[in-house]
């Protein structure tokens, strides 16, 4: 038994899960190293990587006491939609490498839930795939790449799919070195090393999820890019084609092709904000790329204050990394953001236990929000902001 409340097996059953890191720990054991290393894991040091986390924590709550909380409400809005709680599914490379078909079962986890799924360019199930298994609209993550006709036919098949807002992320132009993928050879395609295959072998449940699937390959790419018509063409594709080109009349281009909701997702610097603001973007993300990238860089959650007070009255704000509680939520909804992200949580929640595990986790997240709020004296999450920190959160 932990102290965050322990997740191991009574009798026979499934464990006990209580919190996010239960999750966290069911899936270390069921997910193949080098895979569950991909998504828990950081840049060089990972110092960024876990400050994300951490710098939540300093962060104290207002309790309020004899105040009507018998009516609440988390219902809140993203850049137009409806959502159930103020969260939306980040998008994450590999989904379906955490459990067999991950990108659909996520999906759907979250189309019952009420809140956004984000799928990734780097998706194992296709654009086409999701939307054949989901009824309402998800939104769709953009890498820009060298091939600028394939990047245009992402959006156009985004589109066809009626996705419902287009995610340009702007912080990989270059690939921060993660030594645990070094180490793991983790590439595209992983390299199956006998240690590999040997680690996969202890994990029966992920082996025979995997043996039941079609979908173990990058479906957005192979078969759709010039030359990657194999998984062996597409290492030599994929190293090519990240593009440190990429620049603000690029994002002005893609907002034109697409037409629709645009959501920018890196912005860590105000000046940055005022630029994205300038871009015509419906919405950016405070966003360090979960400390993948730059290791060093400052936190989220420390990051979000002074963008929110440059251009919050102008732009939706929204916040991604370290999100692993409702609590999380509260706090960074009280410092401004409109919305925020989750990518490592549900992973954990998809490799323990697939679709179930996703649901799980949401549940987690809402009902942790939805106590916090009210022993915060809110009923209604619109209605949080810096009050209910001690100091107004300002650090």
């Amino acid at each position: 038994m932990s102290a965050h409340g322990g997740s191991e097996p009574r009798g026979f059953g499934e464990p006990i899960i209580t919190c996010v890191e239960d999750l966290r720990r069911l899936a270390q054991r069921r997910v193949p190293r080098m895979f569950y290393e991909y998504a828990d894991a950081g840049s060089w040091t990972e110092s960024t990587y876990r400050a994300n986390e951490a710098d939540f924590q300093p962060i104290k709550l207002r309790q309020r006491v004899a105040v009507n909380i018998e009516h609440r409400s988390t219902a809140s809005r993203m850049v137009g939609l409806d959502v159930a709680m103020p969260v939306a599914l980040a998008p994450t490379g590999m989904t379906g490498m955490q459990h067999a078909d991950g990108e659909i079962l996520a999906a759907q986890a979250a189309e019952r839930f009420g809140v956004p799924f984000t799928l990734s360019t780097m998706s194992i199930c296709s654009i086409e795939d999701v939307a054949a298994h989901t009824t309402k609209p998800f939104w769709f993550q953009l890498y820009v790449m060298r091939d600028r006709d394939f990047a245009a036919r992402l959006i156009d098949r985004a589109k066809a799919a009626r996705c419902s807002a287009l995610m340009l992320t702007l912080d990989l132009q270059i690939l921060g070195q993660r030594h645990k993928d070094i180490r793991n050879g983790l590439s595209a395609p992983p390299k199956l090393t006998l240690a590999n295959i040997a680690n996969m072998m202890t994990k029966p449940r992920w082996c025979m999820g995997m043996l039941g699937t079609r979908r173990r390959f990058f479906g957005n790419i192979v078969g759709h890019a010039k030359g990657v018509d194999t998984m062996a063409e597409l290492a030599t594709w994929s190293n090519q084609q990240l593009d440190p080109r990429l620049s603000w009349a690029d994002v002005e281009w893609i907002k034109d092709r697409w037409g629709g909701k645009l959501i920018l997702k890196g912005i860590q610097d105000v000046e940055d904000a005022r630029l994205a603001v300038n871009s015509g973007a419906d919405a950016l993300i405070v966003s360090n790329h979960g400390g993948r990238q730059l290791d060093g860089a400052e936190s989220s959650i420390r990051a979000l204050p002074a963008i929110v007070d440059a251009v919050g009255s102008k732009i939706e704000v929204h916040m991604d990394g370290g999100i692993r509680s409702g609590q999380d939520v509260l706090k960074a909804v009280a410092l401004g953001a409109k919305g925020t992200y989750i990518g490592r949580a549900f992973l954990y929640g998809l490799g323990a236990m697939g679709a179930a595990g996703v649901t799980k986790c949401l549940e987690l997240i809402h009902r942790e929000l939805d106590l916090t709020m009210a022993f915060c004296g809110r009923t209604r999450v619109g209605d949080v902001d810096r009050s209910v920190l001690i100091g107004g959160g300002v650090r």
